[in-house]
């Protein structure tokens, strides 16, 4: 066998000679060993068969690689951390979400992440772009030490053609991921061997102690969070988005986990921008990612066929537990983790826009939530007050037996849909949403996927996905803003007393319920008091407008 050259080119989608350029000055950077080898933006068939040496891959029928992540299957947040330095700490929302670290404990975990690294035979370096649009793309690079993660970012990337990563030069933020290694427990304002760190000054992420792969994921997610706004002044959001025939016709939707923003926004009828990221400027929306990051749990082709038919080559399968002989999939099977994941291109689902963006700015604004109080009404039509409180409280039900010791349905709040990867205080960007809203004319809506009658405790049904998308479909064909409106009292809400499809009961809770007039106000006493608690976080930022616009306890 012929031994390993000291820099090993691979090929690029385009199927032309990796470049050198990235190589030399990676070897001097991390005083790498002359007989390491780099693989360069590797296409999927090089990285599968680095990948299958890792312990725990393998080849699922379809075609689709599967990865072990090890210990950690998902987001560890209490460990994300941001340098606290004087570039950036006056922008930044220190607290739970944005823990501080110093410079002193970042240049030890990155020196410990960059000693690792050094010790490997062989790295994998990705370099592609975060943003399909050329005005505000941001460059980056990933450095890492599995086959799993440079295949998973080069899917939730978007990949440069031959002649881009040629002229590719500098990144703009480079991601260190030596997830394989723990972290200096003894380092100040550590709590586990677990560390994500963002440094805005160096323009560098560093990932040790968990090699689950969406940490890089939403690290470049939380970059977009401080650099759009901060440099471009452009609104990011933790949103869908789709697009009719009509050219004008685009839809953000906003909506934690359960509430239905993949599933609605997955319109065969309408092209498909993006399924989590997205950024909006003066020149309309466009998708951060090159990829999709779906849910697989009780995966079926019957359910979410696009989403099925895109695990085939080149996708990776997380966690998921397979027969060990077919390696036919059990999407069923949590044992592993509730979090089974699979990344794949965007372009593997049929209705995508490519590219992911749209020139126009969104007609309608969709605040998604799964209410298990049974209170809220299926859809509402928002004010600009409005908007800024909901958007800011990020409102839906976490459901039994999603999370260890979650007996019965808890509401949950994240502000602006998305408090995991927020950098600046929340009431920043629910400012920009609500002044582009009112600058570009949108409709804003409260769209509740969640229960009628009752609560999902005492025997309420989930209205029925057939119902949410005849109203969905009167929002987009401008139908459901010319019916007449009713005040739904508490919340101060405006709710339409008509909608092609839906039965009229089922469109005002109050008729709704089943339980009586005396249950119904308590239960909306209830979950009113829950919003004004978790808005008081909030309030001291918030215009007398806005405070106004919660419901009235």
């Amino acid at each position: 066998m012929v031994p390993p050259t000291a820099v090993e080119s691979s090929l690029n989608f385009a199927g032309h000679p990796s470049i050198k350029t990235v190589e030399d000055p990676l070897v001097e950077q991390l005083s790498l060993n002359q007989d390491v080898t780099i693989r360069h933006n590797a296409p999927p068939p090089t990285l599968y068969e680095d990948g299958l040496l890792e312990k725990g891959t393998t080849i699922s029928s379809t075609g689709a690689l599967m990865a072990y992540s090890g210990e950690k299957t998902g987001r560890s947040p209490k460990d994300k951390r941001i340098v606290d330095e004087e570039t950036s700490t006056h922008n930044i929302w220190w607290g739970p979400v944005n823990k501080q670290v110093d410079e002193l404990t970042w240049k030890i975990s990155r020196s410990r992440a960059l000693d690792y690294l050094r010790t490997r035979e062989k790295l994998f370096v990705v370099d592609a772009f975060a943003g399909w649009d050329p005005r505000y793309r941001i460059k980056v690079r990933i450095v890492c030490a599995r086959a799993y993660h440079a295949l998973f970012m080069t899917n939730m990337l978007i990949r440069p053609t031959a002649e881009e990563l040629e002229n590719f030069g500098e990144p703009d933020f480079t991601i260190y991921n030596a997830g394989q290694f723990p972290a200096n427990i003894h380092t100040k304002g550590m709590t586990s061997t677990t560390s994500v760190e963002i440094n805005f000054k160096a323009m560098e992420m560093v990932i040790l102690g968990t090699e689950y792969a969406g940490e890089m994921k939403k690290g470049i997610f939380t970059v977009m969070f401080y650099l759009m706004p901060i440099k471009h002044q452009v609104l990011t959001l933790h949103s869908s988005c789709n697009q009719g025939t009509e050219k004008g016709d685009v839809t953000l939707f906003f909506g934690l986990s359960g509430t239905g923003k993949t599933t609605l926004s997955a319109d065969p009828n309408r092209k498909l921008i993006g399924d989590d990221e997205h950024c909006w400027s003066d020149n309309g929306v466009f998708n951060i990612e090159g990829g999709c990051y779906a849910k697989c749990l009780d995966l079926s082709a019957e359910k979410e066929p696009e989403i099925f038919n895109s695990i085939k080559f080149g996708a990776i399968l997380e966690n998921v537990v397979y027969d060990q002989y077919s390696k036919v999939v059990n999407y069923e099977d949590s044992a592993i983790t509730e979090n089974t994941r699979c990344a794949y291109p965007i372009d593997f689902i049929p209705s995508a826009k490519i590219p992911c963006l749209a020139d126009t700015h969104p007609t309608n604004i969709i605040l998604l939530t799964c209410d298990a109080s049974g209170v809220l009404p299926p859809v509402s039509k928002l004010s600009n007050a409005q908007v800024m409180y909901h958007f800011i409280s990020g409102y839906t039900s976490k459901m039994a037996g999603t999370e260890e010791g979650v007996t019965e349905p808890q509401a949950t709040f994240s502000a602006c849909f998305g408090q995991p990867f927020l950098v600046l205080h929340p009431m920043k960007y629910a400012q920009q949403l609500s002044d582009k809203i009112s600058q570009h004319n949108a409709n804003a809506w409260l769209l509740n996927t969640g229960w009628v009658g009752a609560s999902a405790a005492r025997g309420g049904k989930r209205c029925s996905l057939k119902y949410t998308r005849a109203i969905l479909d009167a929002i987009h064909n401008g139908t459901l803003s010319q019916v007449e409106y009713d005040t739904f009292p508490t919340f101060n809400l405006n709710i339409p007393k008509t909608c092609p499809g839906v039965p009229d009961e089922i469109l005002n809770p109050t008729k709704a319920w089943s339980e009586g007039v005396a249950s119904f106000e308590k239960e909306t006493q209830s979950l009113a008091s829950k919003f004004a608690s978790n808005f008081e976080k909030y309030a001291d930022q918030a215009t007398s407008e806005v405070k106004a616009a919660g419901p009235q306890v």
